[in-house]
């Protein structure tokens, strides 16, 4: 089984006269696009927002606490 062309054959399409051409006021067929844009791709945004440096922080002050709290717990029991 052969793949159909992307493209609609012109004589069969409303609104396409025999040049391919299409009237004033219609809209062209649906068709494939095959090429990209000629913009380039934006810059990535910063990663490391004041927000995330932020929660890092607390989040690492939350362990430093943890594990604080645990060492004090064990010189505590084995003294």
């Amino acid at each position: 089984m052969t793949a159909l062309p992307p493209d609609p054959d012109p004589r069969d399409v409303p609104g396409v006269n025999s040049a391919g051409d299409v009237a004033p006021g219609d809209t062209p067929p649906d068709s494939a696009q095959t090429s990209a844009t000629s913009n380039r791709d934006p810059a990535a945004g910063r990663n490391l927002t004041p927000r995330a440096v932020v929660t890092f922080v607390v989040v690492l002050l939350f362990v430093a606490l943890f594990i604080a709290t645990g060492i004090y717990l064990l010189v505590t029991i084995l003294t």
